[in-house]
């Protein structure tokens, strides 16, 4: 049973001890400026590497898009000619595609088609008859189908003269190393922010460390070893970066959801359909979402193993 006498030791001893060793006092403070600080960095860069990934997902679903429309069908152009007839040069063009093996199907596009899709740069209401603007014929690829294109392309120049075959190849190549290349920009700029929020919980660690000093050396007097005060500062860390990955990585998916929507109220504007041709659909899917919220969990995961890793390299120091 505790006496008056012990009571008012137990309160001096304690007054004696640091103030991060008293009574119901944790080793590393929960909160402060300090603390909420590092939770605002930690939050922002892991902003930052969301939308970088979510952003690397979307060009890798846009590019998966191109690819399969652009490999699946070929176009002829047959360019206006004052000394031939364009229909009738459509017309034999069409004949010699629908005998082509691997030929699902072939369609010629209207006229008043071929001018709506110069309205986003020229605008509407132009009287587009004196321009010379070139007809196309699409070619649908049956699935698996390879086409002799080697000798229907001159036959095809030997009957009509003005007519180019583009079956997209050098397209598919440039839409894949653009692709390729916005993937690849974005894996490195997460890797920059991840490296950048490693850096910051080592200051901030380091800095948590000095700040508890004398509370580390009463800890190791008593006999506590590096781990135990490994897994208190690791264990503060990760919640500081549980907390600040949650916040950046809720305001990345925020900010994608509410992109999305934009782009869906602004999808009658004929600029939209461009984008959206560009871009396919706004939206990153559950791969894209799986994305951002693994790069909150590794921010996290960073911040536990840093805090950690620069403990146990500050207690060596101390030693």
């Amino acid at each position: 049973m505790s006496t008056p006498e012990k009571m008012d030791e137990d309160a001096e001893n304690e007054r004696a001890l640091p103030a991060n060793l008293r009574r119901d006092q944790p080793l590393v403070p929960v909160d402060g400026i300090a603390g909420r600080a590092l939770m605002a960095v930690i939050a922002i860069l892991t902003f930052l590497a969301a939308i970088s990934a979510g952003a690397a997902v979307l060009a890798a679903r846009a590019s998966e898009q191109w690819r399969g429309a652009v490999s699946n069908e070929m176009t002829i152009q047959i360019r206006p000619d004052s000394q031939r007839d364009i229909e009738a040069d459509i017309a034999r063009a069409v004949r010699m595609a629908q005998d082509l093996g691997g030929i699902d199907s072939v369609r010629p596009v209207p006229r008043a088609e071929s001018d709506k899709l110069l309205e986003p740069w020229l605008g509407t209401g132009l009287d587009l008859v004196e321009l010379p603007v070139p007809r196309l014929i699409v070619l649908k690829l049956k699935p698996g189908a390879t086409p002799d294109l080697g000798g229907f392309g001159p036959a095809l120049r030997k009957e009509v003269p003005t007519a180019i075959l583009d079956d997209h190849r050098i397209w598919v190549r440039r839409l894949s190393a653009m692709a390729s290349t916005i993937i690849v920009s974005g894996f490195m700029i997460v890797l920059l922010v991840l490296t950048a929020a490693a850096l910051a919980v080592a200051f901030a660690t380091r800095g948590a460390m000095a700040g508890s000093r004398e509370s580390v050396e009463v800890l190791h007097f008593v006999g506590a070893d590096d781990d135990f005060i490994a897994r208190e500062f690791q264990s503060r860390f990760i919640r500081l970066g549980l907390r600040g990955g949650a916040c950046g990585g809720g305001a990345a998916i925020l900010a994608i959801a509410v992109l999305g929507l934009v782009s869906s109220w602004w999808s009658s504007a004929p600029e939209a359909e461009q984008l959206q041709a560009l871009f396919g659909a706004f939206e990153i899917g559950w791969a894209g979402y799986g994305a951002v919220l693994a790069v909150a969990l590794v921010v996290a995961g960073i911040a536990g193993i840093v805090s950690r890793v620069t403990v146990r390299h500050y207690l060596r120091a101390l030693a």
